[in-house]
């Protein structure tokens, strides 16, 4: 049972090498179940306290068979943790994106996010009911999303997604603030639940959805650019800075059923600047054009979380991994 094993590794002789890096569920790829919960503190609780026992309910046993990565509101966490383990100019999504034409992506922001990934939906419900339970008293739970992975990469457009991810080896370096810079390790995630217009797009055809998309459906070959329309996907997601293009990492996952569908943006960065750059391009609001696939889905969430690394972490979750072990 996961509470049985969550239960044995907190001893408080342990001797913790709080090393600077990235949660490594961040990274750790192959999983195909996944649970995304977003937290909001329950009124009158101690917010350093609430953190610090989430931060030891996700620090699981490596023979669990999951990944838990966790998020916090960028506000809170630069309130209840040391100055060194928050990273610079990040906030929080406390408002929504306006765009061109009216066009807006909604705020939903909440206190804290946790990812339960795993290669089972069983153990992912497993783990994830253990952290819920673990919580009890301090947060209530605002959103709940089970994501999967549909046909290993794609999304439920049809099209591959995350086709432009760094390897395997230069992920770290994208996704932690660099040694050195205050919150070293962290990493800035924008979390956003996209549904579908299924009818709509159904109804294109195969031409026209790579239109929209800036790609091919079958193997994923970007369309050259004399061909590829100022308003495609791919156009409009690509960032550059000094005639560079500013990489992020997506884990994006589907999510649904038959009639409600859509994607899970499960996006991290080292920069907040990156991915808001990103969605403000989308939304047309940096004078450019509409991102065409939002006529074809809708943002229905919009949070952003400081994912403090594995030190940060340590650090507000120790005082409670000790009293859990008695």
């Amino acid at each position: 049972m996961v509470k049985s094993l969550c239960l044995e590794y907190h001893a408080p002789t342990i001797t913790y090498n709080r090393t600077m890096t990235h949660q490594s569920g961040i990274t750790a790829l192959g999983t195909t179940d996944h649970v995304y919960l977003e937290l909001d503190l329950i009124e009158g609780k101690d917010p350093k306290e609430a953190i610090g026992s989430l931060a030891a309910a996700i620090n699981l046993p490596t023979t669990v068979g999951a990944n838990a990565v966790v998020g916090v509101r960028p506000e809170l966490w630069a309130k209840v943790s040391d100055a060194q383990y928050v990273p610079n100019d990040v906030h929080g999504f406390n408002e929504p994106l306006k765009g061109t034409d009216g066009y807006e992506m909604p705020a939903t922001q909440h206190d804290a996010w946790v990812w339960v990934a795993s290669f089972s939906r069983s153990q992912a419900f497993e783990v994830s009911s253990y952290i819920l339970k673990q919580l009890k008293g301090y947060f209530k739970l605002a959103d709940e999303t089970v994501g999967w992975a549909y046909e290993v990469s794609r999304d439920l457009t049809g099209f591959e997604d995350g086709t432009e991810n760094p390897g395997a080896l230069e992920a770290p370096g994208l996704i932690g603030v660099p040694a050195g810079q205050p919150g070293a390790g962290s990493s800035v995630l924008l979390f956003q639940k996209w549904s579908h217009r299924i009818r709509e797009w159904s109804n294109l055809s195969v031409d026209r959805q790579q239109d929209v998309n800036g790609r091919t459906k079958q193997d994923s070959v970007e369309l050259p650019d004399d061909v590829k329309p100022d308003s495609s996907h791919v156009s409009r997601t690509v960032v550059e800075k000094d005639g560079e293009e500013q990489d992020v990492f997506r884990r994006n996952t589907s999510y649904g059923e038959l009639e409600h569908h859509g994607t899970t943006f499960v996006g991290f960065s080292f920069e907040q600047w990156r991915l808001e750059e990103m969605l403000r391009q989308m939304a047309g609001a940096d004078g450019g054009p509409r991102d065409a696939l939002t006529y074809f889905t809708d943002a229905e969430t919009g949070s952003w979380y400081v994912c403090p690394s594995v030190a940060g972490l340590l650090a507000i979750a120790e005082p409670f991994m000790e009293d859990d072990d008695g």
